[in-house]
């Protein structure tokens, strides 16, 4: 069996570096295409792994209705939500207002799932979040668009993200990591393939896959569809299942320090003392949070 932290680990290596791609392909085309360009090409990675027969996924006879709502949560509501939240505030509000996922996460878990934290833990996670906030503060050079549609839109992905740890933790009970990663996959597929056909006036299905002749968005669509979709969303509902959903929520903020690092190294983006100072903060915060937390 694979060690669930290895698998945290590596999900966030692949979600940090997921930015990057990104960035570059969205020069050419809209979030919403990238998005659908993105979790089609998943949806056919995990079919083609289904139809040789390399992953099994039984959904026959099993309670559908949770998993659709599990799908509908993440990727759709939670990738539409921070879509619109990223457009329409800082870069500073946005990076803060996702790192409070762990946050919400422990507190839904408390009442839905009997997760106590330990009060270690707490002060833990909020270190992690603390260590975000050195580093898309900039050192304290914040910026704040003030009350808005944006600022709701991002706390809706918090709450979208929040959700789905509890209910992939939930559902582990009855579906295997790959049955839950299938249906998120095709539902995302279906629903960004809609949105970026109605966003797109005029243009057809074969407009948009005629965007992967330029190499940054082909580059792109096969890492965030294969990597940061298929063995991500994988990955994440893995560990969810072993770790429980307060440990596994403080993963996500390590995604944080490998953007900047990606960011660093590849475009070379500047390196400052609160990089440093956040990155530590964070590890610590994730280390912590692990280490006292009660046995699930």
């Amino acid at each position: 069996m694979i060690h669930p932290y290895a698998v945290a680990v590596l999900t966030a290596f692949i979600f940090g570096f997921s930015f990057m791609f990104t960035k570059g392909a969205l020069t050419y085309v809209t979030p919403y295409q990238l998005l659908a360009l993105r979790f089609c090409t998943a949806a056919l990675t995990m079919t083609l792994l289904w139809a040789l027969g390399l992953i099994k996924i039984n959904l026959k006879k099993r309670p559908l209705r949770q998993v659709l709502l599990l799908a509908l949560v993440e990727p759709v509501i939670y990738f539409i939500c921070e879509t619109t939240g990223v457009n329409l505030t800082t870069s500073s509000e946005a990076g803060l207002m996702i790192a409070l996922i762990p946050v919400f996460v422990t507190i839904l878990a408390i009442p839905l799932l009997k997760e106590i934290p330990h009060p270690l833990q707490v002060l833990f996670i909020l270190a992690s979040v603390t260590g975000v906030g050195f580093i898309v503060l900039g050192g304290g050079k914040f910026t704040s668009s003030g009350p808005s549609l944006g600022l709701v839109a991002l706390l809706g992905a918090v709450l979208a993200a929040a959700v789905f740890n509890i209910l992939s933790r939930w559902l582990s009970k009855q579906f295997r990591p790959a049955d839950l990663t299938f249906v998120m996959i095709w539902v995302g597929a279906i629903c960004f393939s809609g949105l970026a056909l109605l966003e797109s006036s005029g243009q057809t299905g074969a407009d948009i896959l005629a965007f992967l002749k330029i190499k940054e968005v082909r580059s792109a669509v096969l890492y965030l569809g294969i990597f940061s979709s298929v063995v991500a969303f994988f990955g994440m509902n893995y560990y969810i299942s072993k770790l429980g959903a307060s440990r596994s929520a403080v993963f996500a903020n390590l995604s944080t320090i490998v953007s900047v690092g990606a960011g660093i190294c590849f475009r070379g983006e500047p390196f400052y003392w609160y990089h440093l100072v956040g990155g530590a903060l964070i590890l610590i915060g994730v280390w912590g949070t692990n280490r006292f937390s009660r046995r699930i």
